[in-house]
């Protein structure tokens, strides 16, 4: 398995090749991750623990990529290089790439040129990159139009390409011309997690990456809309470049009180802070899945969420949550009131929908389509998203 980015790394990708990585050596597969060093002093080949799982990590030399507050690259000039020494070691039977920007590119020539089986899994659009390059804005769309051109040519060299939802799949199909893109959910083992319907109050929880595609600026706003009656508070768990923004705008707005950002956590507190929490707020606008809020749901909690990309397949408005206008301050402040003044069974009745709904995206059935993917054998595609009558 070929990650850009991988554990202790906190984001969507990072954290589906942990999960599929542990599944599949829970089913008895051997599993070898390539990922980036942590520091420039130590690479190598070790065994890590992740997820419960020991999993055998290639750990390349790596820098910091500082236009970003946490990522790594490895370097691209010595990618096939690594990858056919691994490759040529541990002579695996199939080969899995995440991304296709570094490890991607050297993965997939040197498993082909061995004729070893293919898979890709695109969890990123080269959109949500552009932010990060610090390039001029006039220089952006030349530079979007070549990301995509890139990403098309490795994507091409796979023989399955995959990705988190059938929208995802379908806008993946239409920005490179790739055909038969298979809709493939993250998955998420609903039992870890523990839904809480003892207790009840008005704390909204946003889990995730601090970052301007996160449009946490919208929630901030919107959280200083709520009548002060509802005695509301915002749990904001994660970290990024916005953080200390984020903090100056919650006490611009007079709510710095109310609003917590509690940085990055471990997945025990990340589990009780769904837990603790009575809805979760997810403003972002360019989710191909989103994990976040399938953990949310399958911690019993209903979801107010931007209606754009694969948001809508998840929360679906008024069963398990509301949609809101994308970047509407206001129709998300009104939509996380309206949840947060339920009467106590309509509140349950949503929970429980959360539960039932995320029943769909149990990882096990992840596990199964992939490992026929490997075995290249037909799979039909998991259902990653129901549609409610009338959307």
């Amino acid at each position: 398995m070929g990650c850009d980015t991988f554990a202790p790394d906190v984001n969507g990708a990072a954290r589906f090749a942990e999960r599929l990585a542990a599944g599949l050596v829970e089913r008895g597969h051997t599993v070898h991750v390539i990922a980036p060093s942590q520091t420039v002093f130590r690479t190598g080949h070790w065994d890590e623990t992740h997820a419960g799982a020991r999993l055998h990590m290639h750990r390349l030399f790596s820098l910091r990529w500082y236009p970003h507050p946490w990522l790594r690259y490895m370097m691209p000039w010595t990618i096939r290089r690594n990858t056919s020494r691994i490759l040529d070691q541990i002579k695996p039977d199939a080969v899995h790439f995440q991304s296709h920007f570094v490890v991607g590119r050297g993965l997939s020539v040197t498993a082909r040129s061995r004729g070893i089986r293919v898979v890709a899994t695109n969890h990123t659009m080269p959109e949500n990159m552009i932010e990060h390059t610090t390039l001029p804005k006039f220089m952006q769309p030349a530079l979007l139009k070549w990301a995509w051109w890139d990403a098309t040519k490795i994507l091409k060299r796979a023989d399955a390409v995959t990705t988190p939802t059938r929208r995802a799949a379908d806008y993946l199909e239409e920005a490179t011309g790739i055909t038969g893109v298979h809709a493939i959910g993250n998955g998420v083992r609903v039992s870890d997690y523990t839904p809480d319907f003892e207790h009840r109050g008005s704390r909204i929880v946003f889990v995730g990456r601090i970052t301007g595609e996160k449009r946490l600026e919208v929630l901030v706003h919107a959280v200083a809309l709520l009548p002060k009656s509802l005695d509301w508070s915002l749990e904001i768990v994660g970290d990024g470049e916005q953080r200390h923004h984020l903090e100056r705008l919650a006490a611009q707005l007079g709510v710095g009180e109310r609003v917590t950002l509690a940085g990055l956590v471990s997945d025990a507190e990340l589990k009780q802070a769904y837990t603790r929490a009575d809805v979760l707020a997810m403003p972002s606008t360019a989710e191909l899945q989103s994990i976040v809020t399938m953990e949310a749901m399958s911690s019993g909690l209903p979801v107010v969420a931007a209606d754009a990309m694969a948001l809508p397949h998840l929360v679906h408005d008024g069963e398990n949550g509301f949609l809101f206008r994308p970047d509407d301050a206001q129709d998300l402040a009104a939509k996380l009131e309206k949840i947060l003044t339920l009467p106590d069974e309509e509140f349950t009745r949503m929970k429980k929908a959360s539960l039932r709904l995320i029943q769909a995206h149990d990882i096990e059935r992840t596990l199964t389509t992939f490992e026929c993917l490997y075995r290249g054998k037909p799979v039909v595609d998991p259902v990653t998203e129901e549609v409610t009558e009338g959307r």
